[in-house]
Formats: C-alpha cells, structure tokens, sequence
C-alpha cells in the first residue's frame, strides 16, 4: 500500500466544500483511496461515509433512471465512484447542496476530468473542489518525504551527494512508469500485457462515456503517434496529415484523451502572458510506462536508442514535477520555452510570486557549459524572476555552473532524505 501524498489535501477539502471530486486515469487508485476514507484507515479519520459505485450496473441503472431520488435516498456524507457513468447526478447533486451545503457531504470520483467537460462541470460550479490523483509519483513509490518541487525554489539546493542514477535502473523506471498494478509485474511481458488490457478499457469504456465518437478504430494509432511524439513540440497540423485523420476530428480526439488523462499539453512560457497562449505547446504522454508499451519499447531498445530514452527521461521529469507541484508548497505551473532563435528549456516552473526555475534533462552522467546554453537565454528573458536554472543528470554530485545555475543529480526526484 502506497501513502498518497494528495490524502492531506483531500481531507482540507472535505473539510470545507460540500462537493470534493477525485479525478485522474482509471486505475491509479482513486477507488483505493476513497474506501481507505470511508474505512477511516487513511490519517486516523473515522469512519463517516457511505459507498456506492457507478460500476455496479444495478446502481448506474437507478441512477439514470431517477438521479433526484437516488440521491434523496443517501444519508449522511457520501462517496460516490465512477460518477462519470451517470452525469445525470450533477444537477441532483446540486439541488441537495443549494439546500444543505455542509462540508464534505459528497465525495465524488471519476475518471474524466470534467473542467474539459463543461456541460457537466458547470452545475456545481462554485460547490465543487476538484484535485487530481496521477499514477504514482517515484517519491511515494519509494516513500520519500521531500518535495522536489519546493527543493527547486528553496533558497539553496542540497549541498550533499545523492544517489547517482545507474542506466539499467534509469530504464527500469521508465519502463514500469508509476501505475500501481503493473509496478508488481516483474515481467516486461506482463507490464506489456496489462498496459495493452488497460488502453482497451479505456477506449471501449471511459472514451465512450464522455464522447460522442462512433468510430474508435484510430484512436490507437494516434496514441502510438502521439506517444513517439512526447516531450516534443505538439503540431496538430502534421498530426493530421500523418494519421490521416480530418484537422477538426483530430482536435476532438486530443479533447478526449486529455480528458481521460493520457495526455497532456505543456504551455509554452513567456514575459508576455498574452504570448503564451498564441504559441505551440509541448505534448506529453502521461506516464512513460504508457509510452513505451504503446511504442513496443523494451530495456533493449532503450539500451540501443539513446533518443528515445532521452524522450522518455524528459516526460519522467516533466511529469514527476508536475504531480510534486501538485501538493507542493510552492504550487508552480510547469511551462516549456522555446525562442524564435531556438533556444529551449525543457521544463519551466513559475510559482505564483512570479519566480521562474528553469530544468533541462539530461541521461549523460556528466554535464558541460554548453548544456546551460537555453538556461542562460532563459535567465536573461527572466530577468530579475529567474531563481535558478538546473541540469538534472545521472551523475550523483550538485554542481555550480555559474551564478544561478547547477547540475543536479536526477535521484532529487525520488531521494528520501530531507536537506
């Protein structure tokens, strides 16, 4: 059993809004977590909770059929899993609020994400607190306490050795990825096996609830596509020409996989807020093990291909950033930059003060000046904002490179002592 760092934050919103929805990818334990709440296993909470499953299909059907006196008919605080499966509940759930808006009546769980569905995220509109659980960050899988978000913006990095990060061990995270099942499958065979089960899941279930799309047969090549495509610069324009999928059909299919959380788009970062949102964002796949059973990949191709491990390094580190921001005390965005000069920094965090931290990636265990080239653009776009700028790599030393900038070994992400 893995401690889910999201738990603290879930107990403060049902501490203080009548609605708390769970969302994240089917499978990386939300249900796990709601019954550990209703159990009153989780942070010593006691029990309070009724359960009900909207993947029971005797449930789902009374739901649907009548969504005012179904939840008329539940007492108490309640945790309701799947709601996605019967969006009916939305407005009943909204009816019951306006008139008994305690906290933490409902807890609700999904695996869609309904800020991309506003027909349903509209009806509880200033009733609901949403939060996000992503498959298993590599700091709960190892049960580290540090954030390595907020060790980023600390006033100083770690001045101590950390653990340098061997290849065979590089690949073997990236391969297992952070969904809790397949990390029990010591088997690249069977990880294969079960990551081929869960994407026709997704598709045959999840993909159907929340879109009207009658044909799915393309979405696995897109997928396979889009995942040889991760951490790189997202053209929907190629995308379409090389699918041969329709531009507007193909902008439908990216809504759904963002919603179902397979994939996501990094924003590109910019002095002028307005500029953002006119450029290219970076696409990434949301779990590296996802990436590479969708690509066949293998410890041995990885061994052979030092491009596509390098891809996948830099999703590892884009999304392990992106879930410690999450429940973080700095609460940074994640961005990438790019000048019309080319200059690129993988990875962007800008916390709310305005303060950036700029992060490229690197297998190498060993780093040079030039490898700081987009970092030191970054800074003088930055100017006074920029903190620092870091070169996570394989080595096990942080290393000055400058004022403001540092070599960092990769292991930060997952160590587990505190500075």
């Amino acid at each position: 059993m893995y401690f889910r760092k999201l738990t603290p934050h879930l107990y403060d919103a049902l501490a203080d809004s009548p609605v708390v929805l769970l969302v994240g990818a089917r499978q990386t334990g939300k249900t796990t977590l709601a019954q550990q709440i209703v159990s009153g296993s989780s942070e010593g909470h006691q029990p309070s909770r009724t359960y009900v499953t909207l993947d029971d299909i005797t449930v789902q059907a009374a739901a649907k059929s009548d969504p005012t006196g179904f939840i008329a008919n539940l007492s108490g605080s309640v945790v309701i899993d799947e709601i996605q499966r019967a969006p009916e509940l939305f407005q009943a759930i909204k009816v019951s609020v306006d008139r008994d808006r305690r906290p933490g009546r409902f807890l609700l769980t999904g695996s869609a994400n309904i800020l991309l569905l506003p027909r349903l995220s509209e009806s509880l509109a200033g009733r609901m607190e949403i939060l996000t659980l992503r498959p298993l960050a590599q700091a709960e899988i190892e049960g580290a306490q540090a954030n390595a978000a907020d060790r980023l913006f600390a006033d100083s990095l770690p001045a101590k050795a950390l653990p340098a990060l061997q290849r065979d061990e590089m690949i073997r995270r990236l391969l297992k990825g952070g969904y809790p099942e397949p990390l029990g499958r010591t088997s690249e065979t069977r990880r294969r096996a079960w990551f081929t089960s869960y994407l026709t899941t997704i598709l045959q279930r999840d993909v159907r609830d929340i879109s009207h799309i009658a044909d799915l047969s393309a979405l696995p090549r897109l997928l396979a596509l889009l995942a040889s495509r991760t951490a790189a610069l997202l053209n929907l324009s190629d995308i379409s020409s090389a699918v041969a999928i329709p531009y507007s059909t193909l902008q439908r299919y990216m809504a759904v996989l963002e919603a179902t959380f397979l994939i996501q788009q990094l924003p590109a970062w910019s002095t002028n807020l307005g500029t953002r949102l006119v450029k290219s964002p970076k696409l990434l796949i949301d779990d590296t093990g996802l990436a590479a059973a969708l690509l066949g990949l293998d410890s041995r191709r990885l061994v052979d291909d030092p491009a596509v491990l390098g891809q996948l390094l830099e999703t590892l580190v884009a999304t392990e950033l992106d879930k410690d921001a999450s429940w973080s005390e700095t609460r940074p965005r994640l961005f990438h930059f790019r000048t019309h000069a080319r200059q690129e920094v993988d990875l962007v965090l800008e916390s709310p003060a305005g303060r950036v931290v700029g992060v490229e990636v690197k297998a190498a265990r060993s780093v040079g000046p030039g490898d700081f080239a987009g970092l030191r653009s970054l800074a003088e776009n930055a100017g006074s904002r920029f903190l620092r700028g870091v070169v996570f790599y394989s080595g096990d030393q942080v290393v000055p490179f400058g004022s403001g900038l540092h070599a960092i070994p990769l292991s930060l992400l997952w160590d587990q002592h505190p500075d």
